[in-house]
């Protein structure tokens, strides 16, 4: 039924990705409560109904950016550093993967033409959003299951 992928160092998390065949029954929240990012899998049947409903007011205090990013079309290497701009490893998303990027940091590679939808909080803090720094080149990228099941 395919599979969620965790990438972590040292048990902090830094990302988790649901590949394009990854599937269950009913509702699977993929998330811990306490993230700021919420993921959840949904498969339900024809003629289901859910409930119509309005979401409460609810005063949070996000103080990590976490985005999630699907892949409409293409092929993207995601190279994942800790927080220390250490490089950990690399992996490669497909059409139909998700991927959400919880701490560290990340930077992205075009294999083959992408179309991807992006979701972040915000308010969008332009320069305050983030920090930059010099990736791997090349010669350093290691990936990890390049071409999982498909």
């Amino acid at each position: 039924m395919g599979r969620v992928e965790e990438i972590s160092k040292k048990g902090r998390m830094i990302a988790m990705i649901i590949r394009n065949n990854y599937s269950c029954e009913g509702v699977d929240f993929i998330t811990p409560d306490e993230y700021s990012q919420q993921l959840a899998y949904m498969h339900h049947p024809t003629g289901k109904v859910i409930d119509a409903h309005i979401h409460n007011m609810v005063h949070r205090n996000v103080v990590l950016t976490q985005e999630v990013l699907f892949i409409k079309k293409g092929i993207l290497r995601v190279d994942l550093y800790d927080e220390y701009e250490d490089y950990l490893e690399s992996r490669v998303l497909y059409a139909g993967d998700i991927i959400l990027l919880i701490s560290g940091g990340h930077g992205f590679t075009v294999l083959e033409e992408v179309e991807m939808v992006e979701v972040k909080q915000g308010p969008y803090a332009g320069n305050n959003d983030k920090k930059r720094f010099v990736g791997i080149d090349e010669s350093q990228v290691k990936i990890l299951s390049p071409y999982p099941e498909k």
